[in-house]
């Protein structure tokens, strides 16, 4: 695998695996704030967009399973999503506590890791995910059923990653 591609997947490894989880994290507590992910079982489902530092954008699509423990202070999730270039496979585990989510991400085919913090108000999600090589801000908007995700990196070919996704 050339550079670029790795670059980039570490990318969205990293990021889809963090956004999914804290998209989901805002959900939750825009509907109950004593356990941010009650309520999230399931199957969610969404695309977007993957925008290089040139320019170049590629569509990516996503369906995610999420399991909630611990009376919904704890949330495990498995991602897929793939683009035309790219498929990746993204398990991430979560915690809450006093408005900070805290976790760890594993991209099971490139055998990647990392981990991911951040803070819950409001329905809004503001986090760093990070992993060797990689760091990365998020911010997740929620309302309803439906969640916005903003990926940005730093020090990679990608400059933003959008994604949009729906509870089914």
């Amino acid at each position: 695998m050339s550079p670029p591609k790795m670059t980039l997947a570490r990318v969205l490894k990293a990021g889809l695996a963090a956004l999914a989880l804290l998209l989901l994290a805002s959900q939750g507590y825009a509907q109950r704030p004593d356990a941010p992910f009650a309520g999230l079982s399931g199957a969610w489902h969404g695309s977007g967009t993957i925008t290089m530092s040139n320019g170049a954008s590629e569509r990516i699509r996503c369906r995610a399973r999420y399991t909630v423990s611990n009376q919904g202070m704890n949330l495990q999730q498995d991602l897929r999503c793939a683009s035309d270039s790219y498929k990746f496979d993204v398990t991430s585990s979560i915690g809450y506590t006093d408005g900070t989510i805290f976790g760890t991400w594993s991209e099971l085919s490139r055998n990647a890791t990392g981990s991911v913090s951040g803070r819950v108000a409001g329905g809004s999600i503001q986090a760093n995910v990070q992993g060797i090589g990689f760091n990365a801000t998020l911010t997740v908007n929620t309302r309803g059923n439906t969640q916005s995700v903003g990926i940005r990196p730093t020090g990679t070919d990608v400059s933003s990653v959008t994604i949009s996704l729906a509870k089914r």
